[in-house]
């Protein structure tokens, strides 16, 4: 592979587009990205990222145009020419196996092997793996399995794994989504690295404040067109919305219209399952919006799911309405009108291949039937309903719900549960890989719901995210709640204090 001249770039996408019957992914769309380089791609969810990514993955073929990587043009690319190119990707969505370790993770595919019998060579792979796994601040061996791995883990295994590529540009979608303030920092020194390596990095993310740190140059599509460049000194956040939906957003915070009602959930001595060391006590009150902040690891989603009736309670008393209440079973909870917006979506919140009205009503099956039998007309006309409602951008909602992007995903995940009763809601990371537009949608959704009288929970990793949305924060270290902090003492270091257990 020969090295472009200093003064041509490293790749090139030309006049790309793709075009799907009635829909149109891409117009006409070109993006140079030199050696050395990081550039930030954004966009809102459905602008034409993951599309523009995929053709240069060779996972789609464009409708038109060329790609040139070091001065060589290709009409189009497979996923083994891409990478053989020198293209690697870290996924958002986690592409790991279970079932099988870090390293035969890592080189699946490229599989070393030794002797004439062509055996796997498992401990050469291990060799292999563990400089890499240091170079990302891993934690864990080569030989851990991917089970025993947390979300974040799986996400650092991930970038290894692309850091395993002889890679000429590595392409980042969402690479911190499931990470932590000093695991994101991490990233960043891996970034730096890279670039003194003279390897360009294409990263793709909603949180802004990442593409300002990182960024040397930023690049904007809107509705699968070219919305306009960002050299570094022009790179801000304001900047970057007006590309992104051409507009100004408006401040995240929206303060309560009435104080907030009586206590809807109460915990106290709460011992769950998953921390039986750990008492929580905890109060929601009616129309008050409760960011739930910690690490990764704090115990955040497991007393949620315990609230939810996923997991035990060992010992505690939980009231509900001033009534004793423990959910055995998630169907307990739902029955009583407390619900859960799971982290995961993909793997817990929806059917993937089923139909995106199938899932909008999939918990509540009963309102939507006669005489016993489900009724097609009703699903229909619920889920045009929470479409309608919630923005969903689908004029076919027979669509399965693996073909939206990741925000309109979450907003079906919303809407199962918006077409009930709710009484109280518990969100785990609500804005998990959503563009700012959608983030801004999402956060007049709480307020909504608190105003009306529910009950919101919202569990989030992203700092702007609880301090920006959240009525009161509390904390959680260790399973234990290390605090609640109102609304005038907001800072990012008093949370954190809280959460480290700082004096």
């Amino acid at each position: 592979m020969t090295s472009p001249s200093p003064s041509a770039p490293l790749l090139v996408l030309e006049n790309i587009s793709k075009a799907y019957p009635g829909v149109v992914a891409l117009s006409d769309v070109t993006l140079t990205v030199r050696a050395s380089e990081v550039l930030g791609l954004i966009g809102e969810n459905g602008a034409g990222k993951s599309t523009l990514m995929k053709i240069l993955g060779g996972v789609i073929e464009p409708s038109s145009g060329r790609i040139v990587i070091d001065n060589v043009e290709y009409g189009r690319l497979d996923v083994t020419g891409s990478q053989a190119a020198g293209i690697a990707f870290v996924h958002q969505e986690l592409n790991v196996f279970d079932n099988l370790d870090v390293a035969a993770n890592m080189f699946l595919g490229r599989e070393k092997r030794r002797g004439p019998l062509r055996l796997l060579d498992l401990e050469g792979m291990r060799d292999a793996a563990r400089p890499l796994l240091a170079r990302v601040g891993a934690t864990f061996g080569p030989d851990a399995r991917v089970i025993d791995l947390s979300l974040a883990e799986r996400q650092l295994l991930e970038i290894a794994k692309a850091l395993s590529i002889d890679a000429r540009v590595v392409i980042m979608d969402e690479p911190t989504s499931s990470l932590t303030l000093s695991e994101t920092r991490t990233l960043m020194k891996v970034i730096a690295d890279l670039k003194d390596q003279g390897i360009a990095v294409i990263y793709i993310s909603h949180r802004l404040s990442e593409i300002e740190t990182c960024a040397d140059r930023v690049f904007a599509l809107r509705d699968g067109r070219v919305a306009g460049e960002l050299a570094r000194h022009e790179i801000g956040h304001d900047a970057m919305i007006r590309l992104m939906i051409g507009r100004d957003l408006k401040a995240l915070y929206t303060a309560p219209a009435v104080p907030p009602g009586d206590v809807i959930l109460s915990l106290k001595g709460v011992r769950t399952q998953a921390r039986p060391l750990a008492l929580a006590d905890l109060e929601i009150r009616a129309g008050e919006l409760v960011g739930v902040a910690g690490l990764v690891g704090a115990g955040r989603t497991e007393l949620a799911e315990a609230i939810f009736g996923i997991s035990p309670v060992i010992e505690g008393d939980i009231r509900l309405d001033g009534q004793a209440f423990r959910a055995r079973t998630p169907r307990e909870a739902i029955d009583a009108g407390l619900y859960l917006v799971p982290e995961d979506r993909k793997r817990t919140g929806l059917l993937l291949e089923s139909a995106i009205s199938e899932n909008i009503v999939l918990a509540d099956l009963q309102s939507v039937a006669w005489r016993g039998l489900v009724s097609l007309p009703r699903i229909l006309r619920r889920a045009t309903e929470q479409r309608d409602r919630l923005g969903i951008k689908a004029a076919d909602l027979s669509r399965v719900a693996a073909e939206l992007s990741g925000g309109n995903q979450q907003k079906v995940v919303l809407g199962k549960w918006l077409s009930m009763r709710p009484r109280l809601i518990i969100f785990d990371e609500p804005t998990r890989g959503v563009d700012v537009g959608a983030k801004s949608e999402i956060y007049q959704l709480l307020r909504a719901l608190a105003e009306a009288g529910v009950g919101v929970m919202m569990i989030s990793s992203d700092m702007e995210e609880v301090i920006g949305v959240s009525d009161r924060i509390v904390v959680l270290r260790e399973g234990r709640i290390a605090g609640s902090l109102p609304r005038a003492e907001f800072t990012e270091q008093s949370v954190l204090r809280l959460a480290v257990g700082a004096n």
